[in-house]
Parts: C-alpha cells; sequence; structure tokens
C-alpha cells in the first residue's frame, strides 16, 4: 500500500510555501491534511479561495454542515478538527455529538440544516422530498440550500482526500459517535 508523508515547506512549490506561511500565521501550525492538499501544485489554493469564499452560512452554521458530512463520510480527521472548531464556535460536546448524527433537538432552524446536510451527503444530491421541504418551512432559503451544498462538496473533498491518504490526525480525536448514547 502507498504511504502518504505530509510535505514539508521545503518541499513543496513557491505558492504552496506562502500559504503554509499564511497557515502558519492564522492557526498557529499547518494542518496536515491542507499540508497534502500541497502535494498538487494548485489543489490548495483552489481549496482555501473556495473554503473562504463568502456564503450565506454564519460560521456556527458551516460547522453544522461539516460535522454532518464528516460523520456520513467517516473522515476521522475531518470530526476531530470540526470538533475542535466546532467547540470554538459555541457547541457543547453533546450538541457537537449531536449534530455529527444529523440532528440538533437544541435549535429547530439548526436541525433542519443538519437533516439536510446527512441526506444530501448520504443520498448522492437526491434529497429527500420531506427533508428539503422541513429546510424550507425552518426559515431557509433557496440561497441557503445552494451554499449548503457547496459546502457539502467542500467538506466531502477534504473528506476523500483524507480517507484516501490517511496522514495523521493533528487534533485532538473526536470519539467515536457509535459509542455514545445519544
Amino acid at each position: 500500500m502507498t504511504t502518504f508523508n505530509v510535505p514539508t515547506r521545503a518541499e513543496v512549490n513557491e505558492t504552496n510555501q506562502g500559504l503554509f506561511d499564511h497557515l502558519e500565521k492564522a492557526v498557529g501550525f499547518v494542518p496536515n491534511l491542507f499540508a497534502t492538499y500541497a502535494n498538487s501544485d494548485y489543489a490548495l489554493k483552489n481549496y482555501l479561495e473556495f473554503s473562504n469564499a463568502k456564503t450565506s452560512l454564519k460560521a456556527k452554521e458551516k460547522e453544522v454542515v461539516n460535522l454532518a458530512v464528516s460523520q456520513v463520510n467517516n473522515c476521522e480527521y475531518c470530526l476531530a478538527a470540526h470538533t475542535a472548531i466546532g467547540k470554538m464556535n459555541g457547541f457543547s460536546e453533546d450538541q457537537i455529538l449531536e449534530l455529527r448524527a444529523g440532528e440538533a433537538s437544541f435549535d429547530p432552524k439548526l436541525d433542519a440544516l443538519a437533516k439536510l446536510a446527512k441526506n444530501v451527503t448520504e443520498n448522492r444530491g437526491n434529497t429527500d422530498a420531506d427533508i428539503l421541504e422541513n429546510f424550507f418551512n425552518s426559515g431557509w432559503t433557496k440561497g441557503n440550500l445552494i451554499d449548503t451544498i457547496a459546502l457539502v462538496g467542500d467538506k466531502t473533498i477534504s473528506n476523500y482526500i483524507h480517507n484516501t491518504t490517511k496522514v495523521p490526525v493533528d487534533f485532538p480525536e473526536a470519539i467515536p459517535l457509535e459509542t455514545v448514547q445519544l
């Protein structure tokens, strides 16, 4: 089996070196998954631009989607990273576990978002009509729907990269959902 090493700054092109420097300043380190994107001369820049693009979803709402999608795609790296980011956005550990399961009993609007993100991911875009209707009835717009689906795609890319490369997780491990009583 091919082993994927996490490239260092010296091993990537000049553009990616600049991105590493920026990440080091902004985050305090270069996450292994982002460094793995830098195996490509273009993917890290493209991903960061897409991931940081304007959206109708607030940071906390984006974490709802990131957690639900990463759980469906069984990405231990993204679950660990977004558990940490979810906590920084004010979610409790119990709320994060619920969001990973595609639910949010603590907030009806976030519940509709979590259910949609989970359903879109599980069904590869063939969203259940009832889930979609609930999403709109909860106050979300068609613009929110498109931004949510774009975010599902964004997160799925990272999930697939980690699930393929298995680079080391450099965030605190997320609790396996199947070991938790919700």
